[in-house]
This record gives structure tokens, C-alpha cells and sequence, in this order.
């Protein structure tokens, strides 16, 4: 039997049926194999692109554009990357390949692949072997 992949339903303010929302729905990409916990909430005005394989904890919050700034850039989460819950990425960041985000994080720079940022504005903890 092939595995099948199961796509999100959105109803009409963007809500899924595992109660995480999308607004902007049509600039939203979403790869395979991707986990992402309830209460979380996607802006993709600007637009995101989760990667396959990503993992994002409840309640986070991935924002495309800031209305308290003006600031706003596509949000790219990059393969098997992991998001600790509550944590909050601003508009414009890559999340790289295989990185960890730890829980509560405030994201507001890029974070290269392979690496565990955390804390609020999130920092490098360390390398990923």
C-alpha cells in the first residue's frame, strides 16, 4: 500500500483540521512528512515555505510581515529542521537544514544549518554533529 500524505483542510478563516491556522493561504507551501502542533499560527502575507521532514511545536507563530515595523520577507523553514513550542519567527528568516529552534525563542536571525539556537532574541548554542 503507498503511503499517503495527508494535506491540510482549511476552512474559511484558514483554521486546519488539527487547529493549527494559515492566513494568506495561496503564498503557504508545505513539503512532505511535516509536523506542526496545534494553536500554531502561520502570516504567510509574504510567504512560508516549510520544508519536508520539519517539525514545529504548539502554539508557534511564523510571521511573513510585521504591521508594528513595516517589515516583511518570506519565512523558509529548510528540511528536517525543529521548532520548539511557542517559539516566534519574524518575517524574512531561513531556518536551516537540521537546526533546532528551542522552546519559547524569539527568532529574529537567519540560522544556518545544523545548529540549536534558543532564547529570546534566540542565539547559537551549539553544533549539531
Amino acid at each position: 500500500m503507498e503511503h499517503q500524505q495527508y494535506q491540510p483542510k482549511y476552512d474559511e478563516r484558514g483554521m486546519t483540521q488539527w487547529y493549527w491556522r494559515v492566513l494568506h493561504k495561496e503564498n503557504f507551501k508545505l513539503g512532505k512528512n511535516v509536523q506542526i502542533g496545534s494553536f500554531t499560527a502561520i502570516d504567510a502575507s509574504k510567504g512560508v515555505e516549510i520544508e519536508d521532514d520539519a517539525k514545529i511545536g504548539f502554539g508557534v507563530a511564523i510571521l511573513s510581515f510585521s504591521s508594528i515595523d513595516q517589515k516583511g520577507g518570506n519565512v523558509l523553514l529548510k528540511k528536517n529542521c525543529s521548532i520548539g513550542s511557542h517559539a516566534v519567527i519574524m518575517p524574512g528568516i531561513t531556518i536551516g537544514e537540521n537546526s533546532i529552534v528551542g522552546a519559547n525563542s524569539f527568532v529574529n536571525k537567519n540560522i544556518p544549518p545544523n545548529e540549536i539556537w534558543v532564547g529570546s532574541p534566540a542565539r547559537f548554542l551549539k553544533k549539531i554533529k
